[in-house]
């Protein structure tokens, strides 16, 4: 397994039942507590888990949600402890009976890497860099080391993340020709406060929410905010957007932004709470979203297949990268024992698994990039379309409780995209349209 992110631990617990020894290679240093680590530059900022990503781990992990809660965790109904501002308004709130958790990146990974740490046939060796792949033509048989040192193994997992491209020349060098890739520049960018969270204290003052977001109105207005209650005590504030609509890194300005943004609840929480730290600024490295199609390759090399972000890169507003990751590494055990070997038909028949997997989050975010005419990538048919309607279903969203269900069921990749256009909920849905306080101001 190389890498020991999120991605690299579920794969690593997902296939310890079925090989005799699991070794997960990271080049970073690992952490003994919840901290930040260099490897994960995005760690600091915002992370959301997906409801359906809380379920998967609680598949790959029994017992992991009630884990993370006992641990500081902020349980909270998606229906109902969520502000979410979209399209102008808020959506109307009501107790979905959906169940999430917010926390920070590193609590969640440091929590799982403890549950791998502890399986009997893993082991974790952090501080050592994958130099290249062993093998031959078509066939990977092992990983070589910095120190030239050679680990053989029966199936290498590439979970190195967003640099998993670099992987490629590794791979020609074993005749096996790299994916094709699919791109939009998106050129996100955010930046982060973390503040003290009192006691009972909710966005909004009593009654209100445990988690905000906000996403300003396309196509002129590309900012966005997010207020998540976390362990600890604390709220962690992001703001940024798309296109260069990034967040300033010093306190003054980093509260202009807020101040400036179309509702006032991230302000007001600025003003009212004790900051922790400065702001933490975060330039999106990769300006664009990217997925990489290996399922499109005539020639699959035996004994490797890639994961996570090494495979598909969400602009990371949309928080999807950890759910997917987990769903991917499902659909590998899944084929595994179908294929009881790792033949190149296995990793064939993977890929093929995982597009499924991503077909929906990347449908949507890339259909949600789309609404700025500054995104530039290869735009589906229908595009225009879909979004036209998506945005009066987002605009139904903020009377209809039944408008948010759909989109919140899609958004947590409970339910896919198609469930917006049954006739009936999108009928009513465009009835309840032209109700939205939003609609009624234009």
């Amino acid at each position: 397994m190389i890498g020991a992110s999120m991605g690299g631990l579920n794969a690593a617990a997902v296939l310890s039942g079925r090989f005799e020894r699991i070794t997960v290679i990271d080049r970073d240093t690992l952490p003994d507590e919840a901290s930040d680590r260099r490897g994960v530059p995005q760690s600091g900022h915002a992370h959301a888990l997906l409801i359906s990503g809380r379920q998967v781990l609680d598949g790959i992990f029994p017992g992991l949600t009630d884990e993370l809660i006992r641990g500081g965790a902020v349980p909270y109904d998606a229906g109902w402890d969520l502000l979410f501002h979209q399209m102008g308004a808020l959506r109307t709130r009501f107790s979905s009976g959906k169940l999430g958790i917010s926390l920070t990146r590193a609590y969640l990974e440091h929590t799982v890497r403890q549950r791998v740490r502890a399986l009997p046939n893993v082991t974790i060796r952090d501080q050592v860099s994958v130099i290249d792949l062993h093998g031959t033509a078509g066939r990977v048989s092992g990983v070589v080391l910095d120190g030239n040192e050679v680990l053989r193994s029966d199936l290498v997992v590439d979970a190195t993340g967003r640099s998993g491209d670099r992987t490629d020349a590794w791979l020609a060098r074993l005749e096996c020709p790299a994916p094709a890739v699919t791109k939009l520049k998106v050129d996100v960018g955010y930046t982060t406060r973390v503040l003290r969270r009192e006691p009972g204290d909710r966005i909004g003052g009593e009654g209100g929410g445990l988690l905000y977001l906000m996403s300003a109105v396309p196509p002129h207005d590309k900012r966005a905010a997010a207020v998540f209650a976390v362990e600890g005590d604390r709220w962690m504030v992001t703001l940024g957007g798309w296109h260069r609509s990034h967040a300033p890194t010093d306190p003054d300005g980093f509260m202009q932004f807020a101040e400036s943004l179309p509702d006032p609840h991230v302000a007001k929480l600025l003003a009212s709470a004790e900051p922790l730290d400065g702001p933490r600024a975060h330039k999106f490295t990769y300006p664009q979203a990217r997925r990489r199609h290996f399922e499109r390759l005539r020639t699959l090399p035996t004994g490797y297949v890639a994961l996570g972000d090494a495979i598909c890169s969400f602009n990371p507003l949309y928080g999807q990268g950890m759910t997917t990751g987990a769903m991917e590494a499902v659909a590998l055990g899944r084929t595994l024992d179908e294929h009881r070997r790792a033949s190149a038909a296995m990793a064939r028949a993977y890929y093929r698994r995982v597009a499924h997997v991503l077909a929906t989050p990347w449908q949507m975010s890339t259909g949600s990039d789309f609404m700025y005419p500054e995104t530039v990538g290869p735009r589906p048919a229908g595009t225009a379309l879909v979004n036209r309607y998506v945005r009066q279903l987002m605009l139904a969203t903020h009377v209809s409780r039944e408008a948010h269900m759909t989109l919140l069921d899609m958004q947590h990749l409970l339910a896919r995209p198609t469930s917006i256009f049954r006739p009936g909920p999108a009928v009513r849905s465009l009835l309840a349209a032209r109700h939205s306080p939003a609609a009624r101001a234009e």
